[in-house]
């Protein structure tokens, strides 16, 4: 059941989750107020012994200083799990019910452990899914995890930059790359960078905390830089096309949250992409399938950017269409309908969704990330005529 009452929830529990967020700071690190005040809250309100779980993204050493904190505040027993979460905007369920690993961090309460693994027991696939780590360690695990992820994009996406200037197909590039088992497929998609509310703060967090030890994570750092670039390249690949004044330029953006599943659109490219173009003076019309609303709210500023309903719609008389967001709607569109739409037939594909050769037959021109530009009117397709 659900309440506002924190000191029933507090009676109520005997295990207590600490889900609350922890944003970015100005200077890029956790803002860890949210999690210090229920704490605060937690530690006044109890009066029998509790184990309070932290599964907030929490830099290493917040759960032994939410421990010390708590030891001023209470005289009955606790303890201080850290439980990481690693459920994926979208498809959440489905990470909780079949989660890959479970990790328990904790030190030195073996009943505070057993407690929460047998909570979880459920929902662990085999007897290796649950793993018991220090409380350091498992705080260290989320945030090393998501900066791998995002390392691997900004990696593959500088792979797909050098392969445009080199004329080589970065998607035989990528396939060739995870056909390595070492490798794998997963998260070697070249785009316009990554965003949310996880990749973007984590790295910055994990830079911060580097520096707090007084060690160099220049990886890391290179990999936010190439992300802040990323984010841009898709707008460039316009402005390339069209001039650097767009005053009469329509555009079409399709794809607005930050990935498919979700109305998300913290950090998401999307939306830089379409205040850099609108302060080119072009007017876009925009269309997301659950994202609108909140892409909306984020681009109130914006004066003259409009959001359709429908995603041929917003094609209507625009000079192209940017794609942002691989939806799968998005995947197999109709290409009559986007032909017969768009003034000129022109496509900016920040997801690489296309086969370009499919477009050239569509007699589209198609731009995508780290591949030649597609333009029927420069391009023979083997037994076919030449378009122009």
């Amino acid at each position: 059941r659900f309440s506002t009452d924190l000191a029933e929830g507090v009676a109520h529990g005997q295990v207590i989750f600490i889900a609350v967020g922890t944003p970015s700071a100005p200077d890029g690190s956790a803002d860890l107020s949210g999690v210090e005040a229920i704490i605060r809250e937690v530690a006044r309100l109890m009066t029998c012994p509790k184990v309070v779980v932290i599964k907030s993204t929490v830099p290493v050493g917040t759960g032994r200083r939410m421990s010390e904190l708590m030891a001023d505040l209470t005289a009955h027993p606790y303890s201080v799990v850290s439980n990481p979460e690693f459920l994926r905007e979208g498809a959440a369920v489905e990470d909780f019910l079949r989660p890959d690993r479970i990790i328990i961090g904790c030190d030195g309460d073996e009943d505070a452990v057993q407690l929460i693994s047998e909570l979880y027991a459920p929902f662990a696939q085999t007897s290796q899914t649950i793993m018991i780590l220090s409380r350091d360690a498992a705080e260290m695990v989320k945030y090393a995890s998501n900066a791998y992820l995002a390392t691997r994009i900004s990696f593959v996406n500088e792979i797909a930059d050098l392969c445009a200037r080199t004329g080589v197909e970065v998607n035989e590039v990528r396939a060739g790359m995870g056909a390595d088992n070492r490798i794998g497929p997963d998260f070697l998609n070249p785009g316009v960078g990554y965003g949310g509310s996880c990749f973007p703060k984590d790295v910055q967090a994990l830079i911060r905390v580097a520096q707090g030890a007084g060690c160099r994570f220049d990886v890391l750092a290179a990999v936010h830089a190439r992300n802040e670039l990323q984010k841009l390249a898709l707008a460039e690949m316009v402005v390339q096309r069209y001039g650097k004044n767009l005053a009469k330029r329509v555009l079409a953006v399709w794809g607005l949250a930050f990935k498919p599943n979700t109305d998300d659109v913290r950090e998401a490219p999307a939306i830089y992409v379409v205040r850099l173009l609108h302060q080119a003076g072009a007017h876009l019309r925009c269309y997301d399938p659950k994202a609108s609303a909140n892409a909306a709210a984020e681009l109130a500023d914006c004066r003259g950017v409009e959001f359709a309903t429908d995603p041929y719609d917003a094609l209507n008389g625009a000079d192209g269409l940017i794609i942002c967001t691989e939806w799968n709607e998005f995947r197999t569109p109709d290409f009559d309908r986007i032909r017969t739409r768009l003034k000129e037939r022109v496509i900016f594909d920040g997801r690489n969704l296309y086969d370009p050769r499919t477009m050239i037959r569509q007699r589209i021109e198609y731009h995508s990330i780290g591949r030649a530009t597609a333009n029927p009117a420069h391009s023979h397709i083997p037994g076919s005529p030449r378009y122009g």
